[in-house]
């Protein structure tokens, strides 16, 4: 057997209204809850900030979390979580609110200066106690110990580092029978492609990642469009969380790479949703890897035979995001699409431009 190393990723709690739970995985003491004003909005969030209160967990909520959220954004849930003496912090809701749990979690509890923590494995610090409930089946950020923010400029920076994984993880498919179909089917993408990518990738892969990875796929394809046209079926709904979950273990471990490569700029570009950039590119490097990867690929026909799901997932997403094919035609999308065809595999990518009168 070849050498390999594994992190397993935090404690898991699932099942209907596991979210009530919560205050059982935290100490006592005033907590710091990270989520976005539509969660709160919809009522979402009520049953667990009930019973946080009632543990006397007293919840400070901190709302303001946006899509992509900003290191303003950041340095205010700290500010809230310092003014309010938190012990322990909650990320409830998407890729967002759960990214700026996990940093606020362990600045607030290591003292770090966040500028000194940029990149992989330099975070040693510890965190706060940290619970994740995601309530939507796609990022599977509650499973890693990422958390990325974007800077001035635009720009994205991360910290990768395994003091960021949650103590506990609450997959609760109660939290996304609400959520609309094209949400649905772009955050399921997503998951789809995690599964993928570390599958297929060429860095760090093992036994236990390609494991995870294939039965996270077996579970999303054949999932997504049950989720998608029937989307009170708690049992779709619970494998789809399960499988977003077992994919981000396994690209926390065996990382992701040429869709979300060409998949973040072109959301910079055209300011769309994650899982939506992700849907646009998934065909296009599956066929430039089909020869390197032909034996994952080949093992797994199976899953990838139901590319029309997933390509029926895409079209569900592009029509809830964008009017049909205006990304996908538009010219940086095309310059990218045609290097990802037709250039070397050691090719730099094209750089970003205007087109030319």
């Amino acid at each position: 057997m070849r050498s390999f190393t594994f992190h397993p990723g935090p404690r898991l709690s699932a099942g209907a209204d596991k979210s009530t739970d919560i205050a059982e995985f935290l100490p006592e003491g005033p907590c710091l809850f990270v989520t976005d004003e539509q969660l709160i909005k919809l009522g979402l969030a009520e049953p667990a900030l009930e019973a946080l209160e009632v543990s006397g967990r007293h919840p400070t909520v901190f709302d303001k979390v946006e899509a992509d959220p900003s290191r303003a954004t950041l340095e205010a849930a700290i500010e809230a979580g310092r003014a309010a003496g938190a012990v322990s912090v909650v990320g409830f809701g998407g890729g967002s609110p759960m990214d700026v749990a996990k940093l606020a979690g362990y600045l607030l509890g290591s003292g770090d200066v966040l500028d000194e923590v940029w990149g992989v494995d330099i975070a040693k610090g510890r965190r706060l106690p940290l619970v994740l409930v995601p309530t939507t089946a796609g990022t599977g950020s509650e499973a890693t110990p990422i958390s990325v923010i974007t800077c001035e400029g635009g720009v994205k920076l991360a910290v990768n580092a395994r003091p960021l994984t949650a103590d506990w993880a609450v997959l609760d498919p109660q939290l996304t029978v609400g959520l609309p179909r094209g949400v649905t089917a772009a955050t399921g993408i997503d998951a789809i492609v995690h599964a993928v990518e570390a599958y297929t990738s060429a860095r760090l892969k093992n036994p236990l990642s390609d494991a995870l990875a294939r039965e996270a796929l077996r579970l999303l394809t054949g999932n997504l469009m049950t989720a998608c046209e029937e989307p009170r079926n708690i049992a779709a709904r619970e494998a789809m969380l399960l499988g977003a979950h077992l994919a981000g273990l396994a690209f926390s471990n065996a990382p992701v790479a040429g869709v979300h490569a060409l998949a973040y700029p072109l959301g910079g570009l055209h300011h769309l949703p994650h899982g939506v950039t992700n849907a646009l590119m998934l065909r296009h490097v599956l066929q430039h890897n089909s020869e390197a990867a032909r034996e994952h690929y080949a093992r797994e026909r199976k899953h990838l035979d139901e590319l029309a799901t997933i390509e029926h997932g895409v079209a569900m997403a592009r029509r809830a995001w964008l009017e049909p094919d205006r990304v996908i035609n538009t010219w940086p999308t095309a310059r990218f699409l045609n290097w990802v065809r037709s250039r070397p595999r050691d090719a730099a990518a094209p750089r970003s431009g205007r087109r030319r009168s």
